[in-house]
């Protein structure tokens, strides 16, 4: 198996950093969703436009919203046919809609 590329120090640092602050807004968004001053349709409007909303997994969002568990979540997605590992950015309009309907 190859090696993964060599990086310099400041590389390293700079991914890092970059990591880091993914992981942040993530966090961010899923506790808006939680207290409720984000709706879920305002959540993938967002996904569009933000390359780091974007490739949140849909199953980590529902199970931010109120009201909704590990079970529900994966079973509504079952239902609708979307992947556990489906990002925001990869869903098609017919999954958005019944995202919408399900959570909306």
């Amino acid at each position: 198996m190859p090696q993964p590329p060599q990086l310099t120090p400041e590389q390293r640092e700079a991914a890092l950093a970059k990591a880091a602050e993914a992981r942040r807004t993530r966090a961010e968004l899923k506790e808006k969703l939680k207290m409720g001053s984000l709706s879920l349709s305002a959540v993938l409007d967002q996904a569009e436009a933000d390359r780091i909303v974007g490739k949140t997994k849909v199953l980590a969002v529902i199970e931010s919203l109120p009201g909704v568990g590990k079970v529900k979540a994966r079973r509504t997605m079952d239902e609708i046919g979307i992947a556990e590992s489906r990002t925001l950015k990869g869903l098609g309009a017919q999954q958005r809609k019944a995202l919408l309907d399900a959570f909306g």
